[in-house]
């Protein structure tokens, strides 16, 4: 009985280590490129497939942040502070906010305005890596 329980608790560490795994890998595809500009969120929202969750619908809003995703993740680590169930960039970063500029459009055609900000970030972070972009902050709580 025991080794058939140890079995089980193994296989499904392995199956939540996986779940994380994958969203961080898709955190990275809808969040991350340090090469990003404002004229670019069409372009990069329609080749990176990003809509709505289970959705063929554009999304409202994408930030994409223009950094490496090792600088990114050491938010999870060493360089950001608990921030409600999120977590907050210790330093700003530049990003580029992508909005939605017609609301019925449906991927591949949807429309963005690209803006550039430079905002601390909050994101959730499991097991080390970052899975989820929560919002860019504008205020500071001190």
């Amino acid at each position: 009985m025991r080794i058939p329980f140890a079995c089980l608790l193994l296989l499904s560490a392995t199956v939540l280590s996986q779940d994380v795994s994958d969203r961080y890998r898709k955190f990275i595809a809808q969040h991350i490129n340090g090469q990003m500009s404002v004229n670019r969120c069409d372009d990069e929202i329609r080749n990176r497939h990003i809509t709505k969750t289970d959705s063929n619908e554009c999304k409202e809003t994408n930030t994409f942040i223009r950094a490496t995703t090792n600088i990114v993740k050491s938010i999870c680590e060493r360089a950001g502070e608990p921030y409600g169930q999120m977590t907050k960039s210790l330093q700003p970063f530049d990003i580029v906010v992508c909005s939605l500029r017609n609301q019925q459009g449906r991927h591949p055609r949807c429309q963005y305005r690209g803006q550039a900000r430079t905002r601390r970030i909050a994101i959730r972070c499991e097991q080390g890596l970052p899975v989820h972009f929560d919002r860019d902050i504008i205020h500071f709580d001190n």
